[in-house]
């Protein structure tokens, strides 16, 4: 019980900050990099909402397994312990990058991944 309540919050919390990389700060954040080619200002978009793509499947894909996969079986555990490596891994890109600038939000992500992830691991082994 409390492990699923773990992976459901962890997943909630996913989709929200995928939701919000995509639909709120966007626009300016590309605007914010100034006059750049055209070319550099797609990347940018791409990269950026490929991050909110992936937070929200992740989150998705943890609430789905939890909803419907067998427990007993190995395969969720898979799943919520990749999540939670990835999670992990995109963290330490981000120390690395955008928790480096003076975006508020941006210095939030890797806190909010090692959690996410942390919850993710913890209900594999409680």
């Amino acid at each position: 019980m409390i492990s699923s309540a773990m992976l459901f919050v962890g997943s909630a919390i996913l989709v929200a900050w995928g939701v919000a990389h995509i639909a709120i700060p966007t626009k300016n954040i590309v605007k914010g990099f100034g006059p750049i080619s055209t070319d550099n200002r797609r990347i940018l978009l791409m990269e950026w909402l490929m991050e909110g793509v992936l937070l929200v499947f992740v989150g998705l894909l943890v609430t789905l397994v939890r909803a419907f996969a067998p427990e007993e079986e190995i395969t969720p555990t898979m799943v919520y312990r990749g999540s939670a490596l990835v999670l992990v891994v995109m963290a330490g890109i981000s120390l690395g990058t955008g928790a480096r600038t003076t975006i508020g939000p941006m210095r939030l992500c890797p806190a909010i991944f090692v959690t996410v992830a942390i919850l993710f691991w913890v209900a594999t082994v409680i």
